[in-house]
């Protein structure tokens, strides 16, 4: 089985910053990509950021120069740093990752529960 577990939301004043984490656990082999995703109430579920592998970052835009996306691979960890953060950044961010496993050697996505971000005005 594999688990992702989130970490590090809360309550923000605008212009503020958080940092989020995600670990990823269990029976793990490779990790391909890991990424962060939002659903803010009401709407669809959106990409914020994702890194490959080999390093390679993809941002929203409407996150690009904000919000930084690393990655510990030792540890099997990806992070989110939110920088100047917007009332508009509220969500529930989910931690995704691209992977194989014991359980189910075919890469696949995998999500984690998710954690509130609040940002107030």
């Amino acid at each position: 089985q594999v688990h992702l577990a989130e970490s590090g939301g809360g309550l923000v004043q605008a212009g503020g910053s958080l940092r989020l984490s995600c670990v990823a656990s269990g029976s793990i082999l490779s990790i391909n990509a890991m990424g962060w995703y939002r659903q803010a109430p009401g709407k669809e579920r959106e990409l914020v950021a994702t890194i490959t592998r080999g390093g390679s970052t993809n941002y929203a835009d409407s996150v690009k120069g904000r919000f930084t996306i690393s990655r510990d691979y030792a540890k099997n960890m990806v992070y989110l740093q939110l920088n100047s953060l917007k009332p508009e950044d509220t969500a529930v961010y989910y931690c995704n990752a691209y992977l194989s496993s014991t359980w189910y050697v075919t890469y696949t996505d995998y999500w984690g529960q998710g954690t509130q971000v609040t940002v107030s005005s």
